[in-house]
Order: structure tokens, then sequence, then C-alpha cells
């Protein structure tokens, strides 16, 4: 299993495709989710891709939902990944040594309470994984990173400090793509992912979502975003939980006539929490 995942080698996205497909699973590093995407939908380069789609604190990432939009890639299944943070060193390295601490600008803010005890220089880049990798490729004896413990294993670094983070829940739900070949419905499954737009005649919305509602499916999310293009028209991302597949199909066979378009990015199994 080869998969595309935003970042370098021991970020979080490699994290969370361990946790689904196992540890065996290759990753191909991209720089940005566009190319994640890109590289997903390639069946020369990959298998599928791993995207993040929302943290329970910063909230969803928009521009995300537009990407597997404007793509033909299903959702395959999902992760809920517990963001923990550590600071890492060289061997040896003790916290009286340190002098500047690299990370993602995220992770620092993440973890400023325990960073705010240290008169430490903190540095802004572009990965918490690259951190790592750069301390260890200079052997620094003064500088730290915050990262994952994937990034300590693969780098051959100490966690100095583990679980610094200030919030504690903060999680990140993680996305399985896969192209439409390689697709195979789960029977157990029991969520699925759909976008839906409808006219802006008066509580159009509301019967879909009432109609949603009356078929006993729980709307675990549903987020609004522009539909490029338009003047202020919106479409709505949903995602739905049911006790069965027969139960889905029969709703969105009833609100399909109440949309001006309904897709159907995927149906699987709810994910666990990591």
């Amino acid at each position: 299993m080869k998969v595309s995942i935003q970042g370098y080698e021991g970020s979080f996205h490699q994290v969370a495709a361990q946790l689904y497909y196992g540890k065996q699973v290759e990753v191909i590093c991209c720089d940005t989710f566009r190319e994640v995407v890109k590289i997903a939908a390639n069946k020369k380069e990959s298998d599928g891709g791993v995207m993040a789609i929302e943290n329970s604190i910063a909230g969803s990432i928009l521009p995300n939902y537009n990407l597997l939009q404007k793509s033909n890639l299903r959702i395959a299944g999902e992760i809920y990944l517990q963001i923990r943070q550590n600071l890492l060193v060289n061997p040896g390295v003790k916290l009286e040594d340190i002098r500047e601490v690299h990370s993602h600008t995220m992770a620092l803010q993440q973890c400023d309470v325990f960073l705010d005890k240290y008169k430490w220089k903190l540095v802004e880049t572009d990965d918490t994984a690259l951190s790592a990798r750069h301390i260890h490729q200079h052997r620094s004896r003064h500088t730290a990173a915050v990262a994952s413990k994937l990034a300590a294993e693969l780098y051959q670094l100490e966690v100095l400090a583990p679980n610094i983070h200030t919030m504690k829940n903060n999680y990140t739900r993680f996305l399985m793509l896969q192209r439409e070949e390689l697709f195979e419905q789960d029977q157990s499954a029991n969520k699925a992912s759909v976008t839906f737009h409808t006219d802006h005649s008066r509580g159009s919305l509301a019967k879909v979502l009432g109609r949603i509602a009356e078929g006993g499916i729980n709307l675990s999310k549903l987020q609004s975003f522009p539909i490029p293009g338009t003047e202020f028209k919106y479409a709505f991302h949903a995602d739905m939980e049911f006790d069965s597949i027969p139960q889905f199909e029969e709703v969105i066979g009833a609100i399909r006539p109440m949309t001006e378009a309904i897709k159907i990015y995927g149906v699987y199994k709810r994910g666990v929490w990591k």
C-alpha cells in the first residue's frame, strides 16, 4: 500500500496512515494538499491518499473540502488522531543545553504553556517533522524540535519531554482517499459524506434537513462553503451516521428531488479515536 500525505516523514499524516493501514504502509510526502489529491488520483503513483479535514480546536480545513469536491476520489475511511506534541533533542542533550526550539507555528502555539516556562528562542518552520529531521542532520546540541514520537523514532532523537501540548483533547480527523476503481464499500458501513446544494426558495434547506432527521439519520457535521463561480450560492457538506446502508439509501432517495445537485463521496465505517 502506497499513499500520498501532506508533510514529511514523521508527520502526523504518516502517523494516521500507519494507524489505519498498518506500519508497512509506504508514504509519498507532498508539500501541499493539492499535491496529495493529485498523486492520490494517479494510479501510476499511488493507491490513494490521506488528508486532514478538520481539527477539534482549529475547526474545518475549508480548502480541502474544495479539493475533495473537484476530485473523483472516494472516502474509504477515517481516523481521529489525538495530536500529541513532544520536545525532541539529539541524544544526550539536556534542558539546560537548549537555546532554540523549532517547529510549525501551530505546534508552537499548541505548546505555549510549556514553552513559556523557558527563555528559549522559538523558530517557526514549515513542518514539525522537518524540524526534527533538521536537528538530526545538523547534530545540534542547542536546538530542540516539537514533533511526534514517530519523528523521534525515524530520526534517532530522544523525547526529552513528552506530551507538552496545552490542550490534551486536541484531535485531527483524517480522511482515507481512494480512486473509484479501488473503492470497496464495507457492508457494515455506518457513516457517509455527502455534498448537496438547494435553490434559494424559502425553507429549502430546512426541508432537506427535516427529511434526514425523519429517516433516523444523525448529522454529525454540516459545513457550508461557497460554490466557485456563483454569486453567494453555497453547497453543504454533510456527514451522516446511520444504522444500515438501506436506511441511508432510502433517505438519499428522498432528498435527491429536494436538491439541485448531490454527490456521495463515500460510505464507510465510522472512524475510531486514537
